[in-house]
């Protein structure tokens, strides 16, 4: 039985938001009070989702790992939000964004999701300038725009290099209003294990106190997940180091579907891995494409020098070096969308003309720019990126060009959810990356941000309400329920399986090996032989975590290797299903590249006849093969093609 209602609303694309929002059920203010959410997760998504509700009156628990919820992931967003406001006015607007949206992610995001996204994006820009964002601007006083990835447009607002930062402010700075205010409780150094179904509902999630290792209990109405991707499981990714998938592995486990686990998102513009000590990437602006030049040598003699030291790069001629972007992709040039600049360049390499110690980087070169705008603007545009990278490398990007290589980014899966962003758990709702909904195979640039705070502010206090309406009758949940005992159970029997293993090597040492599987066979290129090596030694590593971790401390005591080994085991576990799903789809589309599928010109080769369609697993118990649902993709609005970006 296919369990997947997207729940779309009738009538014209243009309409189904508006159409929606006039007959949905409303809950009027005093009944508001009368309800409680949970909302997990603290940044952009979670908490623009929990300052919203929470001044719509609802009564709201906020949950983040992190001290204080500054400290989110989102900060990390460098580049720039998309709107289709059209200030520059050069063309743009909702239904090209749209457009570039679903073109950009291969034709695999939902029409409806991504035109709302769309419509919405406005609506962020002015929510934010009023929580005081610093967006830049132009000399005249009106915000400014640049260019990202896959747009012909300028449609990106950003501040400087620190988007991320400044919005999460915002957001931070509405949440901490509510909170003031006590429509919302903060608990922070709290990591949720659990979510409590009571009747089938999500009624509450178990929480351990990373402090003082105490088991918790909370209830809700409903519960809304905003905890972020999953990229950490290749270990080296762009993601903050406690970046996890805990929480909806867990729901996934308790009965919500997983969609299209597979489709991770490779960015171009990484700082390449120096050594194996390593613990995480550091990820350079896509921003940075708008004027800077991607190149590498074109003759293999001027690598070999370049490599032992004989040359630099600006003793290369022009003639000499090979704009590889501009060459293949006249129309985009580098700012092609992030899966094509990032198989480019590994095209290059593996060719043999990576740069670099390794290999395993290409120029990013300013110099041009620097000629033509001067040094002031582009530190103007750049200048604290520019400073990131020379304390990371050492090197000054104004005088040699960056060193850039490809790395995991984002996953564009993620839980499952329908129009509303309900998951197939009821009263579960999933917002910004943890949920699989508006990119499709690949996202483009800039556009995370706008998907995590128009679920928070602008779709879930509509849908929320909508599911709530018919709750107001039901009274507040005691925890003592039986559904909470089980679940505490459960969360305490997993903690003293992974404590009384004593083996020998740490939770990282695991990790480590399920991150170069994962690189290696479920990264940049996937082939049918490498995705089934990739499950049987996933398995091989999960058994070894099980019979040699080591975990030191105690239970009861701020503990973060038993933090640790708790994420390793669901990464384990995620990792064999997004082999699995990669092995599923024959195809390449977007982020995921299945070289068996690939044009004469090396690009990627849908097949729309056979895999239009959002891939959704379902858990099936412990060591049992899930089963895949699938939710039909139709496109009304749009024709769909082969991408071509030359």
């Amino acid at each position: 039985m296919n369990k997947l209602n997207s729940k779309i609303p009738e009538g014209p694309l243009a309409q189904k938001w508006s159409n929606y929002k006039d007959h949905i059920n409303l809950v009027n203010p005093a009944n508001k009070r009368k309800l409680d959410i949970i909302v997990v997760g603290t940044g952009l998504a979670g908490a623009s989702a929990a300052a919203s509700l929470g001044a719509l009156g609802f009564k709201v628990k906020a949950f983040c790992y992190q001290d204080s919820s500054r400290r989110a992931h989102s900060i990390a967003a460098q580049g720039g939000i998309n709107a289709s406001k059209n200030y520059q006015n050069d063309g743009d607007s909702v239904y090209r964004l749209f457009y570039d949206t679903i073109k950009g992610g291969d034709y695999r995001a939902r029409e409806a999701n991504v035109y709302r996204l769309a419509e919405v994006s406005g609506n962020i820009i002015d929510q934010s300038v009023a929580l005081g964002v610093p967006f830049a601007r132009e000399y005249g006083g009106l915000l400014d725009n640049r260019s990202f990835g896959g747009a012909q447009v300028s449609r990106t607002f950003y501040a400087r290099g620190q988007t991320g930062q400044q919005l999460l402010l915002g957001a931070y700075s509405a949440l901490s209003r509510q909170v003031k205010l006590g429509n919302v409780e903060l608990f922070e150094r709290h990591e949720m294990l659990d979510v409590v179904l009571v009747e089938g509902r999500a009624r509450g999630i178990i929480a351990r106190n990373l402090v003082d290792g105490n088991i918790e209990r909370y209830s809700a109405h409903a519960v809304i997940l905003a905890t972020g991707g999953y990229g950490n499981v290749f270990f080296l990714s762009t993601n903050a180091m406690g970046s996890n998938t805990t929480a909806i592995w867990k729901a996934f486990k308790r009965g919500a579907l997983f969609g299209n686990p597979c489709f991770t998102q490779i960015h171009p513009t990484c700082i390449p891995v120096h050594g194996d000590y390593q613990s995480k990437l550091t990820l350079m602006s896509e921003s940075l494409r708008n004027d800077g030049r991607i190149w590498v040598p074109k003759r293999k003699e001027d690598v070999e020098a370049l490599r032992h030291g004989k040359m630099k790069p600006k003793d290369i001629s022009e003639e000499n070096r090979d704009y590889y972007l501009e060459r293949r992709y006249p129309a985009f040039g580098n700012l092609v969308p992030r899966d094509v600049a990032s198989r480019a360049a590994k095209e290059r390499c593996d060719a043999g003309f990576g740069v670099g110690e390794t290999g395993l980087a290409v120029f990013l070169d300013f110099a041009a720019s620097i000629k033509r705008l001067g040094k002031s603007t582009i530190e103007e545009r750049y200048g604290n990126l520019f400073q990131m990278y020379y304390k990371i490398v050492n090197e000054d990007p104004y005088e040699n060009p960056m060193m850039i290589y490809p790395a995991v980014h984002y996953t564009m899966g993620g839980l499952w959810v329908d129009y509303e962003l309900q998951s197939t758990i009821p009263g579960l709702f999933v917002a910004g990356e943890a949920n699989f909904s508006d990119h499709g195979a690949n996202r483009l640039g800039a556009s995370a941000l706008m998907q995590g705070l128009a679920d928070g502010y602008f779709v879930l206090p509509y849908t929320m309400q909508n599911y709530l309406a018919d709750q107001i009758n039901v009274p507040r949940f005691k925890t003592d329920l039986p559904e909470f005992d089980a679940a505490e159970s459960a969360v305490n029997a997993q903690i003293q399986k992974l404590m009384n293993i004593k083996g020998n090597k740490t939770a990282d040492h695991f990790h480590k090996q399920l991150g170069k599987i994962m690189w290696e066979y479920v990264g940049m290129g996937r082939n049918k032989a490498g995705l089934e090596k990739a499950v049987e030694q996933i398995r091989q590593v999960k058994a070894d975590f099980w019979k040699d971790l080591k975990i030191p401390g105690e239970t009861t005591e701020l503990n973060p290797e038993l933090e640790k080994a708790g994420r390793i085991a669901d990464f384990l576990e995620l990792g064999e299903l997004m082999a699995m799903d990669a092995l599923n789809r024959e195809e390449s589309c977007g982020g995921h590249f299945r070289e068996e599928y690939q044009t004469p010109e090396g690009e990627a080769m849908r097949n729309d006849e056979k895999y239009m369609y959002v891939a959704a697993w379902e858990f099936k118990g412990e060591n049992s093969v899930p089963e895949m649902h699938k939710e039909a993709l139709k496109y009304e609005s749009i024709e769909v093609k082969q991408r071509n970006y030359k």
